[in-house]
């Protein structure tokens, strides 16, 4: 299943930052984004690893003739982007992983803000840096902008981006801050933590795999948090296209999915038949605008989440077992799509300011 580039390093001295790109036929991102992270990521701990999810492109030829230094792990077959993860980062060993899109240009001095972080604070499991637009490069990137929140049903939203509305970047999030989720798009998460959590959920395949990653954690008592002294420039929909209907079946299932695993007790009942009653009007909104295909995939998510509901009842049954927190901070505790439609509300500062 794996093969992996030998290297030249003294193995015996322990790897502080492993950076890991999952690939899948990303040439093109490879040529435009690989020479950033190689330029700005050197030093006798870090690591750069390429793990190719099966494929069929000439991603791997590419690498080995341009950059001999890097490592790869091949992958017999496309796990997704959960799975894989886990199947990568499960041969590697490191204090701290980096998960990082194969499309983000990163920049001088991007990993330091970031090892401090968990350097100084054994409490704080993962963190990002600020997440811009790769082609508007002063405005937030939609893969988690400057830091994630959710709503109080389960919608995610970010500190400089709510649903498609992307701020312009003039500072307002540049504080240190706690934060509920950090994006998969370039995250540094303890590797002890990863692997003593089981990684990312694989049966969500690829989408909001981190959210519910972070909230296990958060549960736990450890912290996610956002430096705005990394910075780092996002292309985005590298794999899915963000108005393509396989993601807004991925979106819909994996936030119900999401949902049944870690809501605290009192909350449940109450936020799943709330999500049942909005993911229906937004079926009707499809319905409405003629997106068939839209609509299609809804009622599809909706469906594969009532087939895994017996096995959702174990991991969410394992995962209260080990709870230690029930409420955070990062929950708002009102719908952020109610004052998006209704309220015309389009900042997360004006939104979580009415929580």
């Amino acid at each position: 299943m794996f093969f992996q580039v030998p290297w030249t390093r003294d193995i015996s001295i322990m790897t502080k930052v492993a950076i890991v790109i999952l690939n899948w036929n990303g040439l093109k991102h490879l040529r435009t984004y690989l020479p950033s992270v190689t330029h700005y990521s050197q030093g006798e701990r870090i690591r750069v690893i390429v793990a190719d999810n099966g494929s069929t492109d000439e991603s791997l030829e590419f690498i080995a003739s341009n950059y001999p230094e890097i490592e790869i792990i091949r992958l017999d077959h496309n796990y997704g982007f959960a799975e894989g993860y886990n199947q990568a980062l499960n041969n590697i060993d490191a204090e701290y992983f980096v998960l990082l899109n194969s499309d983000v240009e990163v920049t001088e001095g991007w990993l330091t803000p970031m090892i401090e972080l968990l350097d100084n604070d054994q409490t704080i499991a993962a963190c990002q840096p600020k997440i811009l637009s790769w082609a508007r490069k002063n405005q937030f990137e939609h893969a988690g902008a400057a830091g994630g929140f959710i709503d109080k049903y389960g919608y995610p939203l970010c500190r400089g981006r709510v649903l498609d509305e992307m701020e312009t970047d003039h500072g307002q999030y540049d504080n240190k801050a706690e934060v509920f989720w950090a994006t998969g798009a370039c995250m540094m998460i303890r590797a002890s933590l990863y692997k003593e959590f089981g990684g990312f959920d694989k049966d969500f395949w690829a989408h909001m795999e981190e959210i519910d990653l972070c909230w296990r954690l958060k549960n736990r008592g450890y912290k996610i948090y956002f430096t705005p002294n990394s910075i780092v420039y996002h292309l985005g929909g590298g794999s899915l296209p963000y108005n393509s209907p396989h993601k807004v079946y991925l979106n819909f299932r994996n936030n119900l999915f999401m949902l049944f695993k870690n809501l605290p007790s009192r909350h449940f009942y109450r936020c799943i038949v709330f999500r049942m009653i909005l993911d229906g009007l937004a079926g009707i909104n499809f319905l409405l605008e003629m997106k068939w295909r839209f609509l299609k995939e809804v009622l599809h998510a909706h469906l594969d989440f009532y087939r895994a509901l017996p096995v959702l009842k174990e991991k969410r049954s394992a995962l209260e077992q080990k709870r230690t927190q029930q409420d955070h901070p990062q929950i708002l505790q009102h719908s952020m799509v109610r004052y998006f439609f209704l309220h015309k509300k389009r900042k997360f500062s004006d939104i979580v300011t009415l929580s």
